[in-house]
């Protein structure tokens, strides 16, 4: 039986709880709205009446040409609060829409749960058996458990995460097998927190009108809906002066400094940083692995150091091929 003990700890851990920007939303998933047409979506960690991911489908669900969109919310959210424990759901169809193509209200199409709205609820997990595309951004602490259920049930997804999800071991052998893969953008995003968030020194602040926000320099789009970018191969034109790029102590590979740093003529194992998964080609490299302890998993194949030193966390990538100046049409 699920427990909430778990959910519950995520929603109320000040630190857990980034509310995506509609300007965020809109900006990534202008890329991906083919995908969407007569598509039944779930946005299964999102309420209602204050997700920007419901606002977005909801807003735009004519334009994309959706079939479906369900939006659910676990119950410590504001308005579920009042339905003494239990989430809710909303539900829209194309008969939610009048002929001049206007929505009826929300409230409308909204209903009580009969559970909580923990999104591993059997409840919940029902309406993740429907879906096709899973889009949201859910409880960072969770991330392992919320994208387990995801590949589990085999859907399509675009979510919202940490760059150190990249290399758990949950998560890497999708991206190593090129199954996974980041979407468009990666790095700096700027996120609404709760009323009674602590301040912090950096990457925190208050607006004219009293929100507090807080921006990640390491957030990221995570998706397997396949878009242009990831066909796109790097431009090398560095070649390969053993001088230049030194072999780790305890693994036959090179260490790079920075991906534009790549060497085009080299065949041997190369450490990279992980920021190489953003700009990887499956065409053009292999992923063979990480170097950051080597026993954080059975990917993590050593710690990387030089002449005793250690040196930051890599991914480990092979090229397919020689490669110089060249582009993959998609």
């Amino acid at each position: 039986m699920v427990t909430n003990k778990n959910l519950y700890r995520a929603r109320n851990t000040k630190n857990d709880e980034f509310y995506t920007t509609l300007e965020c939303i809109e900006k990534e998933l202008s890329h991906y709205k083919k995908h969407f047409f007569n598509k039944v979506v779930l946005c299964n960690c999102d309420d209602p009446y204050e997700s920007n991911f419901c606002k977005y489908f909801a807003d735009n669900f004519l334009e994309i040409g959706l079939k479906k969109l369900i939006c659910t919310s676990y119950f410590s959210s504001k308005v579920s609060e009042k339905n003494n424990k239990k989430g809710t759901v909303l539900i829209l169809e194309k008969d939610s829409f009048n002929c001049d193509g206007e929505r009826k209200p929300i409230k409308s199409c909204t209903k009580t749960l009969e559970g909580d709205g923990d999104f591993r609820s059997d409840e919940c997990l029902s309406f993740l058996d429907e879906c096709d595309i899973v889009v949201t951004n859910p409880p960072f602490s969770l991330f392992k458990e919320f994208f387990g259920e995801i590949m589990k049930r085999h859907k399509n997804f675009l979510i919202i995460g940490n760059q150190n999800a990249l290399t758990y071991k949950e998560i890497f052998p999708y991206i190593q097998k090129n199954l996974v893969w980041t979407g468009y953008q990666f790095g700096e995003m700027k996120f609404r927190v709760p009323d009674d968030s602590e301040p912090r020194a950096t990457r925190f602040w208050i607006d004219e009108n009293g929100q507090k926000w807080r921006s990640l320099g390491n957030a990221m789009w995570l998706t397997n809906l396949d878009i242009p970018k990831r066909h796109k191969a790097l431009d090398l034109t560095k070649t390969y002066k053993p001088e230049l790029y030194p072999k780790y102590d305890l693994f036959d590979a090179i260490n790079v400094r920075t991906i534009n740093d790549i060497p085009y003529d080299y065949d041997g194992i190369m450490g990279v940083p992980i920021t190489i998964i953003n700009r990887l080609n499956g065409k053009q490299f292999e992923i063979i692995g990480e170097a950051n302890h080597g026993s954080d998993n059975e990917f993590d194949l050593f710690k990387p150091t030089i002449n005793g030193a250690q040196v930051f966390k890599r991914i480990l990538i092979k090229a397919k091929r020689k490669w110089k100046i060249i582009s993959i049409e998609y």
